[in-house]
């Protein structure tokens, strides 16, 4: 029997252990105030480095930063009714502007109110589409491509860490394009941003498609995402792209002179990720030892821990240590530097070995003074912990083997980690069913992590479309998304009983 790091199992609780890993792997932690987390160094460097990555991925394709304000006039978001009817619900409001000294300490000064309640930025269309207002002339400005990162809140009733949390990290796309052509162009271009992001760096397979039309953004024309299926067979909207029409360009006057001299009304965009991925890694490469983390977006890829006694022949292994530090520096795995640091904090080697499994780090080095004298190196591989007899799988390296293989074993570990995750999510995306009889027994109550069904579906609209959702909605299933490269579909719809005019993915989601 093996001794796990955790004591909450993903067989037995999921939900547990998924809570457990946040803690035991320094991730997060709660602020005092609900639905509003602290991010630790770990969790936090995690989120820098898919930021990296991705914030080179958005200027690749020509678009540039910048940044608009946290606080947003009620007044710009009561131009677009179906946008702000999407949020109402969960929207901040500040009313006030001062405190005043009573009886009880602190209260609202009623003096201080505001003339105009200002929202709390829940996202940015609105704002950015009255600065697009004002930036966009002619033809000749177009296109507008601008990102920004920011937090934004949104006033989730049921909150988890990373998943559903009522302020997150985020970066938010927008754009404004001459015609629908170009718009959906760029639509269609950050999708494929989105899955090369959690496929290529995350190693997080994902299903890209188009959205049924009740999961669209509030306010879009069409909503598009790609969708990531975690170890419980969930499924996690990891990403979204919306091409907006010229819904909000009508209700903001984004318009602009062709070359005829004529105004026309803008087609713009807007796309997103969160911190949610960090959700999606956890559930996705996580196990009963805590995190695992795929090596492109590891704040640290080798952990150096040195087994010190407090004694004078600790000198030596420091040395060791750091000299073999700085060899690996020297090395370029994915194309950068690589990152290691030296553990030398004056716990117990054992703890601090377990401390860095359990948040995940690829890969972990003990050395002491008979590895020094040999010149070696003691290895863990992250990806596989545990040898044959359930024991800790040590593998003893020479130091110049060692620094020789680094890369290829990261580059190893980041590979392991995406074909074990598709190949999960391949074996649990199921095509037999045809009639809604089937999506019932399929998604049984006794039915442990049962994964999606593909179906046949005729996209239906209004009352038969809001049929469909109450009927998923009782069984708590969701439609994800409309693969992009599902097989034609052949024949009935399973919830109309129409001909079908493509595949659609459900599933319970996150």
């Amino acid at each position: 029997m093996i001794k796990h790091a955790l004591t909450a199992h993903r067989a037995k609780d999921f939900s547990a252990w998924y809570q457990e890993i946040i803690t035991a792997a320094d991730l997060a932690e709660d602020s005092g105030v609900r639905g509003c987390m602290i991010m630790r160094p770990w969790g936090y460097g995690i989120w820098e480095r898919i930021q990296y990555l991705l914030d080179q991925k958005i200027k690749e394709t020509g678009h540039e930063n910048c940044y608009f304000p946290l606080f947003i006039p009620l007044s710009y978001f009561a131009k677009e009714a179906e946008h702000v009817d999407g949020f109402a619900k969960e929207m901040a409001v500040v009313t006030h502007h001062r405190l005043k000294a009573n009886d009880d300490g602190l209260g609202v000064d009623p003096d201080a109110k505001l003339e105009e309640p200002l929202i709390v930025r829940p996202t940015s269309e609105t704002v950015i589409g009255t600065a697009f207002s004002r930036w966009l002339q002619s033809w000749r400005d177009l296109p507008l491509m601008y990102n920004q990162w920011a937090n934004v809140v949104r006033w989730e009733m049921r909150t988890r860490m990373f998943l559903r949390t009522s302020e997150f990290l985020w970066q938010e796309g927008h754009t404004a394009h001459a015609d629908r052509e170009s718009a959906m162009e760029e639509t269609l271009n950050i999708l494929e941003l989105y899955r090369s992001l959690a496929e290529d760096c995350l190693a997080l397979p994902v299903i890209t498609g188009e959205k049924s039309e009740d999961e669209r953004f509030p306010g879009a024309d069409a909503t598009y995402s790609i969708e990531a299926m975690m170890q419980d067979g969930k499924a996690l909207q990891a990403g979204t792209s919306h091409y907006l029409g010229q819904n909000f360009s009508k209700a903001q006057n984004i318009r602009y002179q062709d070359k005829e001299g004529e105004f026309q009304y803008a087609h713009t965009t807007s796309w997103g990720a969160s911190t949610r991925l960090i959700g999606g890694v956890i559930m996705t490469h996580g196990d009963d030892d805590g995190l695992r983390v795929p090596p492109l977006i590891a704040p640290q890829q080798i952990i150096i821990i040195p087994m010190l006694r407090d004694k004078p022949e600790d000198e030596p292994i420091l040395e060791y240590c750091d000299n073999i530090a700085q060899q690996l520096r020297t090395k370029s795995p994915f194309g950068e530097k690589l990152r290691v640091i030296v553990d030398k904090k004056g716990a117990k080697a054992s703890n601090k070995r377990w401390s860095w499994v359990r948040k995940g780090a690829p890969l972990i080095l003990e050395i002491g003074g008979r590895d020094v004298e040999a010149e070696n190196v003691s290895l863990i591989n992250r990806t596989s912990l545990y040898n044959e007899n359930g024991k800790v799988a040590f593998q003893t390296l020479s130091q110049q083997e060692f620094i020789d293989s680094a890369s290829t074993l990261l580059e190893s570990i980041q590979s392991a980690l995406y074909m074990q995750a598709k190949q999960r999510l391949d074996d649990n995306i199921h095509h037999d069913v045809e009639e809604y009889s089937g999506v019932e027994s399929f998604f049984a109550k006794d039915k442990v992590n049962p994964g999606w069904l593909e179906v046949q579906w005729s996209k239906p609209t209004g009352e038969a479309l809001d049929k469909v959702v109450e009927r998923l909605k009782k069984l708590k299933l969701t439609t994800r998304n409309i693969p992009q490269h599902a097989r034609p579909a052949t024949g009935k719809c399973i919830f109309t009983g129409e001909q079908a005019v493509e595949r659609i993915l459900i599933g319970r989601s996150y």
